[in-house]
């Protein structure tokens, strides 16, 4: 873990993370999914993704501080779902159960499962830790949220594309 010091808590986050950080983090979010997700896809400026079960995973490198890069690992769960006060009641207690990650809600109501941490806590073992947690969250929770609130699963709306 990289040790930093804080010239001012307004230049830490100020969010413009200097471009040899993102790279670097970008690099070697690469090397690890090349390694140990060969199958994984590259798109450009650090947005991979990788498919576990019925769920795809998505690992984008982003901005975050003058000092860090964010690695942000997300699923889409279900898209389409009917969204009532008791799947939110069922999502917001999933979240204070779970001990990495939190469900969320996109603009067009699709529903997430993400985890994020820094680039200086990025090692292989970290970056599967959190690829994995995502993924079988998401590949569990998915078919229940589907029985729920109806929608599909991230596995249907591929293979609708496929078809």
């Amino acid at each position: 873990m990289a040790d930093f010091v804080l010239s001012s808590e307004e230049d830490y986050f100020s969010g413009d993370t200097p471009r040899e950080i993102i790279d670097s983090t970008i690099k070697a979010v690469k090397d690890i999914l090349d390694e140990h997700y060969p199958g994984h896809l590259s798109f450009d400026e650090g947005s991979f993704t990788i498919s576990r079960g019925s769920t795809q995973v998505m690992i984008i490198v982003r901005d975050y501080t003058s000092q860090e890069a964010s690695v942000e690992c997300i699923a889409t769960v279900v898209s389409g779902a009917k969204i009532t006060d008791d799947l939110m009641r069922f999502l917001l207690r999933k979240n204070s159960e779970l001990h990495f990650g939190a469900f969320g809600l996109m603009f067009d109501d699709t529903i997430t499962f993400s985890y994020s941490f820094s680039s200086s806590a990025l090692e292989a073992h970290e970056l599967k830790i959190a690829l994995d947690t995502v993924a079988i969250i998401s590949d569990y929770y998915d078919d229940i949220i589907v029985d729920l609130a109806g929608g599909k699963r991230a596995k249907d709306n591929l293979e609708e594309i496929e078809n």
